[in-house]
């Protein structure tokens, strides 16, 4: 299998940092790669880009970024949710016979990390490791809707509302209105706004400081269960929700 050299060198000069060596020069990384110094430079600027790497004041060296370290901690949330939540899923999807989801946020973008099936609820549009918009997903507007307000702010700048149907919510102004709701009853639907055909009902999770970490959704194709088939099935949803927060610490 070939090697993309960019790509290699950029994690060689990310695997030079440990604890004992936090900050570098581009001289003293250009030494321990044998690579020119021009060639370190395009590459710290572009890892300093995506915040993977970061100056330290005006000292001129390089220290890791803080991207390093909230996807460790996605990667860790991930793990430790699919393990904890794995029982309660499969609880809720037998009980009420439909598909149910384990979603996390990466930015502007909610995460699939697990999934559950009913033979007779099949929801072929979702598969884990797909992405979903923040906007017109019921996972989404419930992991983004218990926000401080600034961070929500801070994501709805320059955010593109794609339309994906025509149910789909295209405007900030519709976008607030729909995350206040969201807050009022204490959980996020998707009516065809992302799939046609698919309804969803998400709530979120929340971890030992009581901040949203993932959210729980159940999805049915409405045309084999009819549009109201989510409803009897939202304290359900609650409970799980609430039942995979206390495992994770929420209310202790």
């Amino acid at each position: 299998m070939p090697i993309i050299q960019s790509v290699d060198r950029a994690l060689q000069i990310l695997d030079l940092f440990d604890d004992n060596v936090t900050e570098l020069k581009n001289t003293d990384i250009s030494e321990q790669l044998h690579l020119h110094k021009s060639t370190v430079h395009s590459l710290l600027k572009t890892l300093e880009k995506h915040q993977y790497i970061e100056q330290a004041g005006e000292s001129g060296r390089y220290r890791l970024g803080m991207k390093l370290f909230e996807r460790g901690n996605h990667v860790i949330r991930s793990r430790d949710l699919r393990s904890v939540a794995q029982d309660s899923l499969y609880e809720l999807s037998r009980d009420v016979h439909q598909t149910v989801h384990l979603v996390i946020q990466d930015g502007r973008e909610g995460v699939y990390i697990d999934k559950v099936e009913q033979p007779s609820a099949v929801v072929f549009y979702s598969r884990i490791g797909r992405r979903v918009p923040l906007h017109c997903s019921g996972v989404g507007k419930a992991l983004i809707a218990f926000c401080p307000d600034e961070e929500i702010d801070a994501l709805l700048e320059d955010y593109v509302f794609i339309r994906r149907t025509e149910r789909t919510i295209t405007s900030a102004a519709a976008f607030r209105k729909e995350i206040q709701n969201v807050r009022d009853q204490g959980y996020a639907e998707d009516r065809e706004e992302n799939e046609p055909g698919v309804r969803c009902a998400a709530v979120p999770i929340r971890d030992q400081t009581g901040r949203v970490t993932a959210a729980i959704s159940i999805s049915t194709l409405t045309m084999r269960t009819g549009e109201d088939a989510v409803d009897g099935c939202i304290e359900k949803l609650k409970q799980t929700a609430m039942d995979v927060s206390r495992k994770l610490g929420y209310g202790y």
